[in-house]
């Protein structure tokens, strides 16, 4: 009788999975695309793509020099819940377009459908977007490299050249695309674990950092302390600079849209991810940058380093040289996690591009491999990621301008869907069941404003006076990837593209 009992329940579990995926392929399929991809992705796959892509560990100590030098622990306290707040109402608005569509070309493919009429405004929101994929991955491939190289310096006391560090930067390309060659399964599954390592990772070095620090700052110092290494005299313009570690942290919630064609419901599921990753890596950030806070030892001491990433000298002086290993250890596997599935958003989104006449070599890009991968999109973000880290061997100051670009980049492009939800509200006429109502436009609305003023943030001088060792190089790297995408545009695309490409028509 039980054993009936139980073939009936698993009957009925079958029936309602099959029920579900039915749904998902037929909304995918009345948005004009064939189910081309098996769903092997649950919420938490998705979750944790999202999770991976933002990288609370990762893009927080990579980048936490940056906020401690511009406006020190008030201008990272403060800046972190600003940032996080209006990256939350960023994230419901993407939500809401990803909910009503659900396919792997994400913000591409949104502004494709909600301004039809304007094809330029999706063939360039997909190549920036992808280029800001591709960027992001290279920046934390190389941010791989230089935890790795920290790690030498602080165990061994080895200083590694600019050449070991591109390389080992190259290999982490190489592992990155061969992780993505396996397919669907492996990177749900390393993203799932992505999540419990982040959460695992946040608990130990919180407790070991302040536990072991020998000095415990206090809370007038975390919360009110102001520091100033930039050359700038306003103090309200040198935290607002500061902004750039929290907007960098906290950008790739949109990520989980990447691999919406590969889970069951995604019409929620990938919502839910997008909007649920944003809201766990504020707590996540915020209980790790505040362990950091209350354990630095000097901030002077951080500036003046001569280890390979900043973050490794608040380490060293805050636990000594063993424990620093470990916690650069935590952080390293944390990075390697998020720097590969940023090539797995770009190689979906090249895949999505190819599939509507947007990138070239159509067939090749298309094409799957026996585990379900867009292998020719994940190695030409392998050939892009090994070739633009070689700038790293002509300076160090490529990698501040590597990340800087992708911060800026991804950011333009959150821009476009936002602005054409603001300025041609009623472009979407059947929402998906992630819908904000009448607070719709008003979220995007203040969604809008926070991206223009972060994109014109970006491109300012960081320190002054500028020289060629300060000075802000994303307006040139993000200026010449739009020169380019302008000039292919006016010589191929305008002439290939005209939207998106249907590869399935209901009878």
């Amino acid at each position: 009788m039980v054993k009936f009992e139980h073939r009936d329940s698993d009957a009925g579990e079958d029936k309602e999975k099959a029920r579900s995926l039915a749904m998902t392929d037929q909304r995918l399929q009345d948005l004009g695309y064939r189910a081309e991809f098996r769903r092997e992705m649950s919420l938490f796959g998705v979750l944790g793509i999202s999770f991976c892509a933002i990288g609370i560990l990762t893009g927080m100590s990579s980048a936490f020099q940056t906020g401690l030098f511009s406006g020190g622990p008030v201008g990272l306290f403060w800046g972190w819940n600003i940032c996080s707040f209006f990256m939350f109402l960023i994230a419901l608005s993407l939500a809401e377009i990803c909910s009503t569509y659900p396919t792997m070309g994400g913000l591409y493919f949104w502004v494709c459908k909600m301004k039809p009429d304007m094809p330029i405004l999706g063939f360039f929101t997909g190549w920036l977007y992808a280029m800001a994929m591709v960027f992001t991955g290279i920046s934390g491939n190389l941010s791989v490299a230089l935890y790795l190289a920290s790690m030498a310096e602080v165990g061994q006391g080895r200083t590694l050249t600019r050449v070991e560090i591109t390389a080992i930067a190259w290999a982490m390309n190489v592992f990155s695309g061969i992780i993505n060659t396996i397919g669907t399964k492996a990177i749900g599954r390393m993203s799932t674990f992505n999540v419990w390592w982040t959460l695992g990772g946040t608990f130990v070095l919180a407790v070991t950092l302040l536990v072991k620090a020998p000095v415990k700052n206090s809370p007038d110092f975390v919360f009110t302390n102001f520091q100033n290494f930039t050359g700038w005299k306003s103090r309200g313009f040198v935290v607002l600079l500061g902004f750039l570690q929290a907007v960098y942290t906290l950008e790739g919630c949109e990520t989980a849209a990447q691999v919406a064609e590969e889970a069951v419901r995604a019409e929620i599921l990938a919502p839910l991810a997008v909007v649920g990753s944003i809201a766990g890596s504020w707590l996540i950030g915020l209980a790790y940058m505040l362990s950091l806070l209350f354990a630095v030892q000097s901030i002077a001491s951080v500036q003046a380093t001569t280890f390979a990433i900043p973050i490794s000298q608040l380490f060293y002086d805050a636990v000594g040289p063993q424990l620093a290993q470990l916690c650069l250890a935590v952080v390293t596997l944390a990075q390697v996690t998020a720097a590969i599935t940023n090539f797995t958003a770009s190689s979906r989104l090249f895949y999505a591009l190819a599939r509507d006449n947007a990138f070239p070599l159509k067939k090749q890009f298309m094409t799957l491999n026996r585990f379900q991968a867009p292998y020719w999109g994940v190695w030409t973000s392998v050939l892009m990621g090994c070739i633009i880290s070689c700038a790293y061997i002509g300076s160090a100051v490529a990698f501040d301008a590597i990340l800087s670009s992708a911060a800026t980049s991804v950011m333009l492009s959150y821009l476009q869907p936002i602005v054409i939800r603001v300025f041609w509200p009623n472009c979407i006429e059947d929402f998906g069941p992630f819908c904000l109502g009448k607070w719709s436009w008003l979220v995007n609305f203040t969604s809008f404003l926070f991206c223009v003023f972060v994109c014109v943030l970006f491109v300012l001088p960081t320190a002054v006076p500028v020289n060629v060792l300060n000075m802000n190089y994303s307006i040139v790297a993000v200026g010449g990837l739009l020169v380019i995408i302008t000039i292919n545009w006016f010589w191929w695309g305008k002439h290939s593209f005209e939207g998106p490409v249907k590869t399935f028509v209901s009878k």
